[in-house]
């Protein structure tokens, strides 16, 4: 049995009321992958805004496995020192990792995520050896539309992740960079410039569904 864990930020969570791109996911592995599977993950809440604390289980439709790893606020910095416990306990064979917008927003530079990530890496490993990760690039956010400054470290981070996955790549390991997804648009996608909206989670999911079959055959093409 395959365990799928997704990795995230506040983009991942997903807040009360919402589906989120986890539950377009598991609706395409279902509808797709052709062996048994499990969603994974020592977290399940999504984040109240109304409370500021993650404790809801106010899903659009909560009649689907939520398990997780995604926190609002949190990103590499605070993903990595907990992913190699969270692999082992749910013993994870494939993370899809959604990280970077609020570490280059709040907490490190492009440099400084791409060392945590690289280190993200080598803990998931050190809990299964033969774990597969999916990256998605940092999608910029409405941010990158006035500050020139971090659209300038997204980009920059985004070629310094495309540069990890190349140079750790391990056939018994393997990594995968999503392509960033097709046709984003924050006004479109977005609910608020950042956060997906019922389009923006269908967008991410494809992302990384379509570069797992595309690389791995896992599945099929993404159809909402």
């Amino acid at each position: 049995m395959l365990r799928f864990m997704t990795v995230g930020d506040s983009q991942t969570i997903g807040s009360a009321g919402e589906h989120t791109w986890r539950y377009r996911m598991w609706q395409h592995l279902r509808a797709t992958y052709g062996g048994p599977f499990r969603i994974v993950g020592p977290r399940e809440t999504l984040f109240d805004k109304a409370t500021d604390s993650a404790d809801s289980y106010e899903y659009a439709d909560p009649d689907f496995p939520r398990s997780h790893l995604a926190g609002w606020g949190e990103g590499w910095l605070h993903m990595t020192p907990l992913i190699a416990e969270a692999v082992r306990t749910e013993r994870a064979d494939v993370l899809l990792v959604s990280l970077g917008l609020i570490d280059l927003g709040f907490y490190t530079d492009a440099d400084g995520t791409a060392t945590n990530a690289r280190s993200f890496i080598t803990e998931a490993r050190s809990a299964n050896p033969r774990v597969a990760m999916v990256f998605l690039p940092v999608v910029p956010n409405v941010r990158a539309d006035t500050d020139a400054a971090f659209a300038t470290e997204v980009a920059r981070f985004n070629e310094l992740l495309a540069k990890a996955v190349a140079d750790l790549d391990e056939p018994s390991s393997p990594l995968l960079l999503a392509s960033a997804p097709e046709s984003y648009d924050l006004s479109r996608d977005t609910d608020d410039g950042t956060h997906p909206n019922a389009s923006g989670e269908h967008k991410i999911a494809a992302a990384f569904a379509e570069a797992m079959y595309q690389a791995w055959d896992l599945g099929e093409p993404y159809a909402e």
